[in-house]
């Protein structure tokens, strides 16, 4: 069979986006305007461009939902049951991203009819095999907080050690010791001191930022067991 008779299953980028508010882990849902689907939640995306990328195509959808592209964005797996879309066979790649709530401002899109942040535990029905595909995506996002500093890509640009402690909580779904939790990510030395405090309601919290030259591998379930 030639090329130009093959069957052409169509091509589609997810980006799911993840952020930390409220102490929650959230992502970006669109209800969408158009059928199949019409006024249901979905994760945001699109058809893949004939001159674009598959990347090119996820960080274009990004920045069409949330309005930034340099935002720390991955591949996360290919899609492609038969079913899964009812207009015909399509296979998607899905990315995800993960931003500080304070850099992005979502809004639909020219294909949906909103935009917000639903709580991975708490989602709404969703369009497609949607619902399959972030469940994979939490699954890769508590893999990584074994081995890499990905949380920090959730935080605001300088965190206190008890806000960068809830963040690795949210996500991986359990509590940690705060001593060891503080003795280990210090000793790790992937943080450095600002030299400035938190001020408010009780002690003033010491405030710290991601080391530049500190190892992005970080095997975080050695140091917080």
């Amino acid at each position: 069979m030639s090329r130009e008779d093959h069957p052409r299953p169509a091509v589609t980028t997810d980006v799911i986006i993840f952020t930390l508010r409220s102490n929650d882990l959230q992502v970006l849902l669109i209800r969408r305007k158009n059928p199949p689907f019409q006024e249901e939640w979905a994760i945001p995306g699109g058809f893949v461009g004939i001159d674009e990328s598959l990347e090119e195509a996820a960080l274009r959808e990004l920045e069409e939902e949330t309005g930034v592209r340099d935002v720390y964005l991955e591949q996360l797996y290919t899609f492609g049951a038969p079913d899964r879309d009812p207009r015909g066979r399509s296979i998607t790649v899905a990315y995800f991203a993960l931003v500080s709530a304070d850099a992005i401002s979502p809004h639909a899109g020219s294909d949906a009819v909103e935009a917000r942040w639903w709580s991975m535990y708490d989602l709404p029905p969703l369009a497609f095999d949607h619902a399959d595909i972030l469940a994979y995506a939490l699954q890769r996002l508590r893999y990584k907080l074994e081995y890499t500093a990905a949380v920090f890509e959730l935080l605001p640009e300088t965190f206190s050690l008890s806000d960068l402690r809830a963040a690795y909580e949210i996500i991986l779904g359990e509590k940690l010791d705060k001593r060891n939790f503080r003795r280990k990510i210090l000793s790790a030395e992937i943080v450095e001191e600002t030299g400035e405090y938190r001020t408010g309601e009780g002690r003033p919290a010491r405030l710290y930022r991601f080391r530049d030259d500190a190892v992005a591998e970080v095997k975080a379930r050695r140091l917080f067991p």
